[in-house]
């Protein structure tokens, strides 16, 4: 009889399932938005087949070429020079550069795929060179450069982007130079104080080398087409940036290339940072995170000399730690950069989507991995809205430190309006961060369908196996595209660099982190 009741008795019920958490400000639901996130982040990755990878690495080529080219007839380029490519264009955050001088290009309408290159004019590998970074003039993150101490040769070739500083200081600047040198120490090597004076490398001058040096040979090169060459459709320069976008078959190339100076080792000024607990700790080696940094030419906002001022970047290390950035948290940092790109566009008030970049990163030391890592649904939402928070605190702060150099306060220079403008459209979105994310997805599906349409409009003129000598690639080249493709898929986010030998630029070689090409 008992046993008969067993059977009969109702089963417990099965346990609930667990309510996603909402979001106190918006309304939204985190595992809707995680949702959204996880389709824009796929949107936005789009679809890189075998033509794409293909038409990316003649665009490529056709930049190196032409790089290789003002190498041979202006001979001021290192001979064996070292690119760093990164992925994105400027205006993306790639770099620390003020936004308002970088230009206005939308995707699908002007561009297919972005990127930036960092082209060194200078580079400062020797270890026996002494390092020559003046940093008595300037706020943190920035530097003069003298050439004094660089070999009669380097200061020859490029005695035109250098200028003298006068000789005469009043007792005052004098004053005001002892006291910044005391508190910086950026030269301790250096018994007097005006034994760097003179012979600066001038970022501004030479930014108009550089754009004068590219036009011409892109000029050149434009009136020598070749079969299966992508063709440059825009050539203009933002600020610093020399901007070209390429027509390589069905895909529109944008490439941002800046002159820059490259450094190895670590400057003494953010030695700091080495010593900090990091949340890439025990995932790479301190040598490949602190493996070189650069001087980008840009002044400090707040009253710096274009003509004399660079400002110093870590590219090479932010490759190194994206790839220890845990998946979730890279997700939401796509989606707000997506979001915020829209936003800020248009006026640039002196915010960049680098700040966002800078605080992914701080977040990540701050924050634990496991948290930032979970795989529960809701997590990509709620880490989006955090860093949309973590944001808005530092605008309305106007504080945001530089993740390499917290001494430097990169929205120092915001004045009330703006950051109070800022402030709004942030607050905005924040308010229904769904229906936003909902304007980011549109955007990069319409940006999709007009690549889509493009690629039909292509293929759809000449016979099948022959192209127009606008880039379109053979077929018998699939091998390559095939091999290319594997390179991307099994090294995400690292570094790639690329060597050139000036004397045969049809064979550039690769480097992925340590491996050659």
């Amino acid at each position: 009889m008992e046993t008969l009741m067993s059977a009969v008795t109702p089963r417990s019920p099965a346990p609930a399932k667990k309510l996603s958490e909402v979001d106190f400000r918006s309304g939204a639901t985190l595992e809707q938005l995680s949702a959204q996130v996880s389709e824009l982040v796929v949107l936005e990755q789009g679809d890189f087949g075998d033509q794409t990878a293909l038409e990316v690495h003649t665009a490529k080529d056709f930049i190196f070429n032409m790089l290789g080219l003002v190498q041979k007839v202006d001979q001021r380029l290192p001979v064996a020079n070292e690119y760093l490519l990164l992925s994105g264009g400027a205006r993306e955050g790639v770099l620390d550069l003020s936004p308002e001088d970088l230009g206005n290009y939308a995707k699908g309408a002007d561009f297919d795929l972005d990127f930036t290159l960092l082209v060194p004019a200078l580079k400062l590998h020797d270890r026996n060179q002494p390092v020559t970074l003046d940093m008595r003039h300037s706020p943190p993150c920035h530097s003069w450069l003298s050439l004094r101490l660089c070999d009669s040769n380097v200061m020859s070739r490029w005695s035109i982007c250098c200028q003298e500083e006068s000789a005469f200081t009043t007792e005052e600047e004098e004053e005001e130079e002892e006291e910044a040198e005391m508190s910086r120490g950026s030269i301790p090597s250096l018994d007097s104080p005006h034994s760097l004076d003179g012979c600066y490398f001038s970022p501004s001058l030479v930014t108009d080398w550089f754009w004068g040096v590219v036009s011409e040979a892109v000029e050149e090169l434009r009136r020598c087409p070749q079969r299966g060459i992508p063709t440059p459709d825009r050539l203009e320069r933002n600020g610093p940036l020399t901007t070209i976008i390429l027509q390589a078959g069905s895909s529109r190339v944008l490439y941002d290339l800046l002159p820059v100076v490259s450094f190895r080792g670590w400057p003494a000024v953010a030695q700091g940072w080495l010593t900090a607990n990091h949340f890439w700790d025990g995932k790479i080696t301190e040598e490949e995170a602190i493996s070189g940094f650069y001087l980008l030419p840009c002044c400090s906002p707040l009253g710096g000399r274009p003509d004399r001022e660079w400002r110093l970047a870590f590219s090479r290390s932010e490759v190194q730690l994206k790839k220890c950035i845990p998946y979730p948290m890279a997700q939401a940092f796509q989606a707000a950069r997506a979001v915020l790109s829209r936003i800020l566009a248009r006026p640039r008030a002196g915010l960049s989507l680098y700040h966002l970049r800078t605080l992914l990163f701080w977040a990540c030391d701050r924050l634990p991995s496991a948290y930032l890592s979970c795989a529960d649904a809701d997590t990509p939402g709620r880490l989006l809205l955090g860093l949309l928070d973590d944001l808005a605190h530092c605008i309305l702060g106007k504080n945001c430190p530089n993740y390499f150099l917290p001494q430097c306060n990169m929205l120092e220079h915001l004045t009330d309006s703006q950051a109070l403008l800022v402030a709004r459209k942030l607050a905005h979105v924040r308010s229904d961060p769904g229906d936003h994310l909902r304007a980011a997805l549109d955007q990069a599906q319409q940006a999709g369908q007009l690549k889509k349409e493009l690629t039909a409009s292509t293929n759809g003129h000449g016979s099948p196996g022959h192209h127009p000598a606008n880039g379109i690639i053979s077929p018998s080249d699939d091998k390559l595209a095939q091999r290319l493709q594997q390179l991307v898929t099994e090294n995400p986010g690292k570094s790639i660099s690329v060597f050139l030998n000036p004397d045969d630029v049809t064979r550039p070689h690769f480097r992925i982190d340590d491996k050659f090409y």
